[in-house]
């Protein structure tokens, strides 16, 4: 008996959150489509023996709908792309003829606001832990990392104990997007935070999570983004930082750093930032520098 569609397509991602995120996406497209409906082979394959302008139709609605709830363009595109993904994979094994081509994507502009917080209050909002406890090593070890190497909180919570390297100091991580992890440099203070929380732990295998939660009242698993997010926002509060800090905030004060520290040298600041297009750290670097703000008042000067 051949597997069921969904499972073989969400099988076909290498990364557990891309899995994850996938599933949630196709379960509200689906749950939009038949309301009243599990979400079952049954269904996808009768959306999938539609003909194309029906179900160009279909995701087009579904796609408006969403829009009209107020979600972004993101959101709303991310979901329609799960939807696309799903009609990709079954074309590609023989199991419809439909096409999504038509359905447009918006150009979603990215990186518009980096804006962060300089060395000063972050090193503030690091001085707020409690490194003597548990917690407080565990927590300075994830802040060191999300400002030091500008990790995601993604690629924090995915390391296992197994991807640190105490020799060396360094650190395997599973990057956006990659489907094989990749080694990068630690601090010297990023690498004893790390070691230190280690140390700290009562039993440790290889296999098991660098991070795990501490939570008594469960079993101390992997620990999650969410967690990530509200670590960051405790101590940034903690701080008395008025800005809303995030772990992707965070990532935007490290590179904008990287950026004065190095005299806008690209090159050196995309090894850290890891972004596929060097552009990206351009529109950083003129938010930095503030080039918008520079022409908009020579404008008004001209005016007299």
């Amino acid at each position: 008996m051949k597997r069921e569609l969904l499972t073989s397509f969400l099988e076909s991602k290498h990364k557990p959150n891309t899995r994850r995120a996938y599933e949630k996406d196709l379960r509200l497209f689906f749950k939009a489509l038949a309301p009243d409906r599990e979400l079952t082979e049954i269904l996808i394959r009768e959306f999938l023996s539609l003909p194309t302008p029906k179900a160009v139709q279909l995701v087009v609605c579904f796609k408006m709908h969403q829009k009209a709830r107020g979600l972004s363009d993101a959101t709303v595109e991310r979901r329609v792309s799960a939807v696309k993904a799903l009609v990709y994979h079954a074309r590609a094994i023989g199991l419809t003829a439909i096409t999504l081509e038509d359905v447009r994507s918006v150009k979603i502009e990215r990186y518009r606001d980096t804006t962060g917080v300089d060395v000063e209050v972050y090193r503030q909002i690091l001085q707020t832990v409690d490194t003597s406890t548990l917690k407080g090593k565990r927590d300075s070890a994830i802040l060191r990392l999300l400002w030091t190497n500008a990790l995601r909180r993604n690629e924090v919570v995915g390391c296992d104990i197994c991807d640190f390297d105490r020799t060396n100091g360094r650190l395997q991580i599973l990057g956006k997007g990659k489907s094989n992890r990749e080694w990068v440099d630690l601090a010297r203070g990023t690498s004893h935070a790390i070691a230190n929380w280690l140390d700290a732990r009562e039993t440790t295998r290889p296999s098991d999570p660098l991070f795990v939660g501490l939570d008594k009242a469960h079993s101390p698993g992997r620990l999650a983004g969410s967690s990530v997010y509200r670590i960051v926002r405790a101590y940034s509060k903690q701080a008395g930082v008025e800005k809303v800090m995030s772990p992707h905030r965070v990532r935007h004060s490290a590179i904008t750093a990287a950026l004065d520290a190095s005299n806008s040298d690209y090159r050196k600041v995309q090894r850290l930032s890891r972004h596929a297009d060097i552009r990206t750290l351009q529109i950083y670097d003129d938010n930095r520098q503030g080039h918008q703000q520079e022409m908009t008042d020579l404008l008004e000067e001209a005016l007299g």
